[in-house]
């Protein structure tokens, strides 16, 4: 979580990139980029920390992230910094220092733990300690069957009644050959969603 020196004019904002077990964490490094760009052109200067699953970092190296404002952690770090009470506990630092979390992809298996309240990883936990002040954004990222098993949509409306904002899958062919509604909706229209309720944070 490295802190960027503020420019005069711009504002600082920091995003928690949430990444899981989809293949479509492959597209986490370009997400990255383009939150960076669209916040430049808002006048944004945007930090970003990223916790991976370990499922997720399956699909991205941490080396294909931006070289700068990017920092990554997984679930090894969690209590890598904690030797004695007072210590600092990552996933309550992470839920501090960040003004948005947008998790993208959400999988099916994280959906159910969050919708239901489960904590058993560094991002599970963030979300769980967040400041229900702060926006969370979610993107679902699934198989087309697994999306419209009856459980996801009881699931996608337990998420919105907590207040997450959910940007919808869209229909594609996806990965594992199958085609219909499931794939993360593009990097280009999550940025939007992410920077637009930076923007709006600051309007407020």
């Amino acid at each position: 979580m490295a802190d960027s020196t503020e420019q005069p004019g711009v504002a600082v904002k920091r995003v928690l990139i949430g990444a899981t077990g989809s293949v479509a964490s492959i597209k986490v490094p370009l997400l990255a980029r383009h939150i960076i760009q669209q916040g430049h052109e808002q006048n944004l200067q945007i930090e970003i920390a990223i916790a991976a699953s370990t499922s997720a970092l399956h699909f991205f190296r941490r080396e294909q992230l931006p070289e700068t404002s990017v920092t990554l952690y997984t679930d090894k770090d969690e209590w890598s910094q904690w030797k004695k009470i007072g210590d600092p506990v990552l996933h309550i630092e992470l839920r501090k220092w960040a003004d948005i979390c947008v998790v993208a992809p959400l999988d099916a298996n994280t959906m159910a733990k969050v919708a239901n309240g489960f904590c058993d990883n560094l991002l599970t936990c963030v979300l769980r300690a967040w400041d229900m002040k702060k926006p969370r954004v979610v993107c679902p990222a699934m198989n087309p069957m697994m999306w419209e098993h009856p459980i996801t949509s009881t699931q996608v409306a337990q998420l919105k009644s907590l207040g997450f904002k959910v940007v919808s899958p869209v229909a594609k062919g996806l990965a594992c050959g199958d085609v219909g509604m499931g794939a993360m909706a593009e990097p280009e229209e999550i940025a939007k969603a992410v920077v637009d309720e930076l923007v709006s944070s600051i309007d407020h």
